[in-house]
């Protein structure tokens, strides 16, 4: 009689097997169809049906769809305000004053030409993020690459990985940071304090690496640009972007939530440009990327599905405990497998609920996986996808063996370190 189980029981068991059978197909749908794009479709387009039906279907109860969703919404928002203030930077001239400054200050060297990209790419992505860095400055370091005849490869491989790796150092660097940072319980300086020594060994182990790797590209000399024409660089655009990071850290000392300084540079900016015509309503929705937050939010309740089914109970047992320098290594390189493997989008958050009992040390180790570990595959970030796209837009070709390659040169060792000195900020300043 024991080995008969009530039908109730055996029901509940296929219906739990079908929610956890759905909701990983339709992430993986979600995630195929972000990276191939078919027929040009947003990722949207595939996502937001897919969350629609684990709902639709009780593969998730809507209370926790919903909390899914208003736990994403601020995140989302600072997104959108971040994206409108790099586009409207880009049409005051900002990122073309940039590539004319890297032109010049390169003397006529190829290695010098790439530290300069290396310094405003860091930049860029840390602080306009690294969507700023794939859309807006790619294809100006390709241009500026061009323009001097020099051998562009290096200078747009610096591009896609310090789109990554460089946009560990504040909250707003990058989509996944913005959910790190929520969940972390940190202020906005000190998230930035115990991140800048990962930050700085990170993006050193990248410069070393790309040196050596494309050395024979590197060899060729640069001709000096003709000193005339040089772009004016746009102050206004500038200052408005510092008075931004200046309300970043005032907000988040006051406890308000950052999006709101986001909101006011975008908002500075937008009415400067629409007053003097410079840009359009239309075009400042378009900067937005509606389609693009829409996926994001989307994706969470997918993901959050799969949580709900199995994944969470399943990655427990592989989650270290603890903010020991063994634990953060053994986060780190589950963060870094598994953004590989289904995106860093999804892999921060699957695992930042896992992370958080451990402390806000744990969490930033999550962090530095998901950040490092996509400059290993194609898939690993949307960034990469998409920068993958635009330089083949402007007829470059990067090949699959050659980008794991240096990926594998980078990742493991930028990890190990950016690992280590986590661990020993931890231990400086304290979580």
């Amino acid at each position: 009689m024991g080995s008969h189980r009530h039908p109730s029981t055996r029901s509940r068991a296929l219906s739990t097997s079908f929610a956890e059978a759905l909701s990983v197909g339709l992430l993986v749908l979600v995630l195929v169809c972000a990276v191939v794009r078919p027929w040009g479709w947003p990722e949207a387009v595939v996502a937001v049906p897919a969350a629609g039906l684990v709902v639709a279907t009780g593969a998730i109860p809507p209370a926790h769809a919903l909390a899914e969703a208003q736990r994403l919404g601020p995140v989302i928002g600072f997104l959108a305000a971040v994206l409108v203030l790099a586009q409207l930077c880009d049409d005051e001239g900002l990122f073309q004053a940039c590539g004319a400054w890297m032109a010049r200050t390169s003397a006529g060297s190829a290695r010098r030409l790439l530290v300069q990209v290396f310094a405003v790419a860091s930049v860029v992505t840390a602080v306009l993020s690294l969507d700023a860095t794939v859309v807006l400055l790619t294809p100006v370091v390709f241009a500026t690459a061009a323009r001097l005849g020099a051998r562009p490869k290096p200078h747009l491989y610096a591009c896609t990985h310090l789109s990554n790796t460089a946009s560990l150092l504040l909250p707003v660097s990058n989509l996944t940071n913005l959910l790190a940072f929520a969940a972390s319980g940190l202020s906005f300086t000190r998230f930035a304090a115990l991140m800048v020594l990962p930050w700085l060994a990170a993006i050193g182990v990248e410069y070393v690496v790309l040196r050596r790797f494309f050395a024979a590209d590197l060899e060729a000399a640069v001709p000096v640009p003709a000193g005339a024409q040089a772009p004016q660089m746009p102050l206004f655009a500038l200052f408005t972007v510092a008075g931004t990071l200046a309300g970043f850290v005032l907000t988040s000392a006051v406890g308000i939530d950052p999006a709101w300084a986001a909101l006011a540079g975008a908002l500075v900016l937008a009415v400067r440009a629409l007053v003097r015509r410079r840009t359009t309503p239309a075009a400042i929705v378009r900067s937005a990327a509606v389609p693009f937050l829409a996926f994001v939010l989307a994706l969470g309740v997918v993901v959050r599905a799969v949580v709900d089914n199995g994944l969470a109970s399943a990655l427990g047992h592989l989650v270290p405990h603890g903010t020991s320098l063994a634990a953060l290594l053994g986060l780190a390189a589950l963060a870094a497998v598994l953004a590989n493997v289904i995106n860093n989008l999804p892999a921060t958050l699957v695992l930042l609920p896992l992370a958080v009992p451990s402390g806000a040390g744990a969490v930033l180790a999550v962090l530095l996986g998901v950040n490092i570990g996509p400059n290993l595959t194609y898939a690993g970030s949307l960034a990469t996808l998409l920068w993958r796209r635009i330089v083949r837009e402007h007829d470059g070709e990067v090949g699959l063996g050659e980008f794991t390659r240096l990926g594998l040169l980078v990742v493991p060792a930028a990890l190990v370190l950016a690992v280590v000195a986590l661990w020993g900020s931890l231990r400086i300043i304290g979580a």
